[in-house]
């Protein structure tokens, strides 16, 4: 594609996507050609490359072994914490999926069985995502070291064949064991797997179960490799559980055919990077970024990733990033701002940058949760290079909104994630459904098709998808997110419409929290809150009226409730501050004010919504508050 041409592929995109996705798809290894770019015969389940059959781990390996580019570096394991090195070519890594995929081939896995893969930052994590593609199974992948219940949950849901774990984990200088979460679990879990596979690691052995749980080890030993799997390009690839509003996770479903299309689509005109270069996504293949942007899109496009077992400080310190984009010359970079908000608290000044060699380095993006503009700045300054801010989702599994570089670069403005890429076609409407002029703050929402490498559905569970996502807005996909269009066209995403709050990057619910908070027993009611924090972006802040009689200390109760959050949910909800009231602001309905609440909290001005059944509640609320250090501007 031209560079220097954004709004004529932005507009070609949406007038015909069927071309635009067509010529997209020729670079993609296809064992049959598709018969249909784009079927829209059952809307709202639109579905891309309709008749194709391919393999994605095909595609993200063996394509460049027959390419000639099978000594080229795949994957670069760069692990601080124990402070191990290792490189991966895509020769060595295809040859260690392909056993892989005969382990869990040996344990009867086939097209269209699930594997939960229950894993740290280690190569066996992204050996097991590969393999499953490469059998047609369907992986889900669950954030290493999540509470019991919480992967119990996704057991059931997913129903997998075989579960893929390690002995532990490492938090910088802690081990978290991960076998007694999984044996938890799976004791919690109605459904059972047939088997465990676990890699144990020096630093913690797991204690294997006779008959259910085999060693990585030993079952590679005994292995044969096992070709690809052609698949159906609808068919799934993997599922990955998203906060939801009711507490109930969903699965988020991503096809094979569309998927590889756009993510490879995106590595050199969204990221602008080529086969060859080194990409690193400083995320967790635990979350949607580590799918897409540590292991498919870098591998679909011949690129070499990084997969960083480390933090972005304490790992020894906050040059850790610097450390690795100079010891690796990568050349893209991309992280959350919650990430640079630690390294900009550790080391303000940017002293660490100086100490590096950074030459190679060319773009820095940022995605996860609204970037502010200050650390922004921050980077720009520091860096010397394009910061780009942008936009996307568990749901859409790629920008939503971006600076498309390898297209044509755009100026930055602060606070906006740039343009829709192609195949966004982002629309703000009212509540009634109508666009809204420019300028003016709605909800965000994209009008339907969504673009390839989105997700076609939610796990066994189509008739919530339309409910989710569809319904609210017809002939729209909701975003939960409300903004604006400037008269540039720039989008500005300004905060959720629903109780989904963003903690460093990950999307949890606050109903879910709410739900834990209500089962303690001296809980009469409650509310959980998301609070501004500079490092974290936001944090979850209860708030808990107590049953009536109830003579126990505050101060005890509070502790054994954060205790609560966090075994139920796990560390990652950093839930550590609640507040007891008398009473909750509400609507004459009962509707508690969150938003409100949350104003008062950040210091913001507000509006004593005319719906309130008692204004006075807000000044207590004040006060509560400031006792435990918010609304200190209200």
């Amino acid at each position: 594609m031209a560079k220097g041409d954004y709004q004529s592929a932005f507009e070609r995109s949406l007038r015909d996507p069927a071309d635009f996705w067509g010529e997209a798809g020729e670079s993609v290894h296809w064992y049959k050609k598709w018969d249909k770019v784009l079927d829209d015969s059952n809307k709202p389940f639109y579905r891309w490359f309709v008749g194709g059959q391919l393999n994605s781990c095909y595609n993200a390996l063996d394509l460049h072994i027959d390419n000639g580019r099978g000594d080229q570096t795949a994957l670069i394991y760069d692990s601080p914490v124990t402070d191990k090195i290792k490189t991966f070519s895509y020769r060595q890594l295809r040859d260690k999926v392909a056993t892989f995929a005969g382990v869990l081939a040996a344990q009867g896995v086939g097209k269209g069985d699930r594997v939960i893969i229950y894993m740290p930052m280690v190569p066996q994590a992204l050996v097991a995502m590969l393999a499953c593609a490469r059998l047609g199974a369907v992986h889900s992948v669950v954030f290493g070291g999540f509470a019991a219940n919480e992967l119990a949950v996704r057991i059931n849901d997913a129903q997998p064949k075989v579960i893929v774990s390690a002995s532990c984990g490492i938090e910088v200088k802690r081990v978290i064991p991960y076998k007694p979460l999984l044996d938890e679990a799976i004791k919690l879990a109605r459904h059972k797997p047939q088997k465990c596979i676990i890699v144990q690691r020096p630093m913690e052995r797991a204690e294997l179960i006779l008959g259910r749980d085999l060693d990585w080890k030993e079952a590679m030993a005994a292995a044969r490799p096992h070709e690809c799997v052609p698949v159906a390009a609808t068919d799934p690839l993997y599922i990955l559980y998203t906060s939801g509003t009711t507490g109930e996770p969903k699965g988020v479903v991503r096809d094979n055919g569309g998927h590889v299309v756009a993510l490879k689509w995106t590595m050199k005109n969204i990221y602008g990077v080529d086969p060859g270069d080194i990409y690193w996504a400083a995320s967790d293949v635990g979350w949607v970024v580590g799918h897409s942007y540590i292991v498919y899109a870098p591998l679909f496009n011949g690129n070499t990733t990084v997969l960083y077992e480390g933090k972005p400080v304490g790992t020894p310190d906050a040059g850790a990033f610097w450390r690795v984009i100079s010891q690796h010359k990568v050349k893209a970079m991309f992280t959350a701002p919650t990430a640079f908000r630690a390294i900009k608290k550790e080391d303000p000044n940017g002293e660490f940058i100086k100490k590096y060699d950074l030459s190679a380095f060319k773009t820095l993006f940022l995605a996860g949760e609204r970037c502010d503009p200050d650390t922004l700045q921050w980077a720009e300054h520091h860096l010397g290079v394009p910061v780009i801010d942008h936009w996307w989702q568990t749901e859409t599994g790629w920008a939503i909104c971006a600076d498309c570089i390898g297209i044509e670069q755009l100026p930055v403005k602060p606070g906006s994630p740039t343009k829709p890429a192609p195949g966004m076609d982002v629309r703000v409407v009212d509540e009634q459904n109508q666009e809204v002029k420019r300028g003016s703050i709605g909800a965000l929402v994209i009008k339907l098709p969504l673009p390839p490498g989105t997700f076609p559905t939610l796990w066994n569970a189509d008739q919530r998808f339309i409910d989710s996502y569809l319904s609210e807005f017809p002939g729209y996909y909701k975003t939960a997110d409300a903004g604006y269009v400037d008269e540039d066209g720039y989008v500005f995403v300004m905060s959720r419409t629903d109780d989904i709050i963003n903690v460093a990057g990950h999307r949890l619910s606050t109903g879910g929290m709410e739900e834990v908070l209500a089962a303690h027993p001296d809980v009469a009611e409650c509310a959980v809150i998301g609070v501004n924090d500079e490092l974290k972006g936001q944090l979850p802040l209860g708030f808990l009226v107590l049953k009536a009689g109830v003579k126990r200390k505050d101060g005890d109760i509070v502790n054994e409730i954060v205790k609560m959050v966090r075994d139920k949910i796990g560390p990652v909800a950093a839930f550590k501050t609640a507040t007891v009231v008398a009473r909750l602001p509400k609507t004459r309905s009962g509707k508690i004010l969150r938003g409100t609440m949350q104003k008062i909290a950040d210091g913001q001005d507000y509006k004593v919504p005319a719906t309130i059944d008692d204004p006075a509640i807000l000044g207590e609320i004040a006060e509560a508050l400031k006792g435990v250090g918010y609304a200190k501007g209200a």
